[in-house]
């Protein structure tokens, strides 16, 4: 791997200023924020009436604890356009939700907004090794996710040239990546877990792909995940964060030159972090829910936004906004199994301790009788591993979870290709319990 430290003057000055100037801005900006949305989002007017505060409350960033929260819900029950700040006219662009898990959430944009995300994007390219003239093959989706576009205009604003390929297609994926020989690549880490199994099968060794930078994003992964994709490839993998009601990708990203965590990009989002179940806002160092109030966003004002990611804020290093450690998981996607709190992550990291599994697994929750039980789908790294082979992997993973998870886990150990690949976000649990 290349020395991707950048030069300190290339940086932003903002990226390396004084922390007292980094408050200074956000509270600046922070009172413009809430007085934008409490004058012109009738559903956050309510909700600071109702707590009987006012945005000229807010003296010093310590008073936002004082304001309301904002939840998924309450986009849901503004659908479509009910929580925009500026007339539909002024909308550039919309995004949103599947609506999967319910009715959809819709994010909106103005041209100002797409030109801050832009910036912030490509930020965080740099901050991860992109230079400008870089081939980014971009395998995110487009539409109304968030990621495919905000990684293009990103990348297109640092002066990269785009390979636009989307999800899918896994094949031509890596037909292209031979090709046009990008020097980085944009996508969700379990997504080029496949695309690193096409080029095992094609024959080609992925180190001898010209893929330098991989910047993944959009799923929870794990620094034993990191160290796989970058042994295969003989690339950087740098992380980074976003979500659609704060921006999209590019709320804050990973530094290239130390891999410790993901610098927020503090001058337009403020963070903190609470205990998910009293909402009491925690000291930076201790592990709560991360919650977020833009601060120059005009379509979209978001007021502490509870993004149900877990996770805890550290000082800077690489640059001197705060860092927020990779997200150990959901508030709500939290698996409790036999009074035990699960994540996926906790599940993958015993995987890949594994030499005879490969990363690819799916987590079925189940009911017998009163008890719930967790089934854990892997694949064999190998097509022609013998029975007691796998019954030997599948013994060995469910010690594993055992001992450093602390529950029984069943374990179905499979064929190469059986569990459900990924073009986007991982689907990591089916919960087929009873819903009563």
């Amino acid at each position: 791997m290349l020395d991707l430290t950048p030069d300190r003057a290339s940086l932003e000055p903002i990226e390396i200023a004084s922390r007292d100037e980094i408050a200074a801005l956000q509270l600046s900006r922070m009172k413009w924020s809430l007085a934008h949305a409490y004058e012109n989002v009738p559903h956050t007017r309510a909700s600071f009436d109702a707590k009987g505060v006012h945005p000229d409350d807010l003296k010093t960033l310590a008073d936002l604890s004082k304001f309301p929260f904002t939840t998924k819900h309450d986009l849901r029950d503004n659908y479509p356009f009910g929580m925009f700040a500026v007339p539909r006219e002024k909308i550039a662009r919309l995004h949103g939700s599947s609506g999967t898990t319910g009715k959809p959430t819709v994010v909106g944009y103005t041209a100002r907004d797409i030109d801050i995300w832009s910036d912030l994007v490509a930020r965080s390219i740099r901050a991860s090794g992109g230079r400008s003239g870089d081939i980014v093959h971009v395998a995110y989706g487009y539409g109304l996710f968030t990621g495919g576009l905000g990684a293009h205009y990103g990348a297109e604003r640092l002066g990269c040239t785009v390979v636009p390929v989307s999800g899918g297609m896994t094949e031509r994926q890596v037909s292209l990546i031979t090709d046009f020989k990008p020097r980085v690549i944009m996508v969700t880490p379990s997504y080029m877990l496949s695309i690193l199994d096409e080029f095992r099968r094609k024959g080609i060794d992925p180190r001898s792909c010209s893929l330098a930078v991989g910047i993944f994003g959009a799923e929870p992964w794990t620094n034993s995940m990191r160290s796989e994709i970058e042994q295969a490839f003989d690339m950087d993998a740098v992380d980074i964060y976003g979500l659609s009601e704060i921006m999209g990708p590019g709320v804050a990203n990973e530094c290239v030159e130390t891999k410790d965590g993901l610098h927020i990009w503090e001058d337009h989002f403020y963070p903190e972090i609470i205990d998910p179940v009293t909402e009491e806002v925690l000291p930076d160092g201790e592990i709560g829910e991360l919650v977020f109030t833009t601060l120059t966003k005009e379509a979209l004002p978001m007021v502490r936004y509870r993004t149900r990611d877990l996770t805890r804020l550290l000082p800077g290093t690489a640059r001197s906004m705060r860092r927020m450690e990779k997200i150990t998981g959901r508030s709500d996607d939290m698996i409790i199994l036999r009074g035990v709190n699960v994540f996926p992550t906790q599940i993958e990291e015993q995987i890949l301790k594994c030499a005879g599994l490969a990363p690819h697994f799916q987590i079925e929750l189940s009911r017998t009788g009163r008890m719930d039980d967790m089934t854990v789908h892997v694949e064999s790294t190998s097509a022609s591993a013998s029975a007691d082979a796998r019954a030997a992997s599948a013994r060995e993973l469910a010690h594993h979870i055992k001992s450093t998870v602390g529950v029984s886990a069943r374990i179905d150990v499979a064929e190469p290709g059986t569990v459900a690949r990924s073009e986007g976000k991982a689907k990591r649990v089916v919960d087929n319990r009873p819903k009563t």
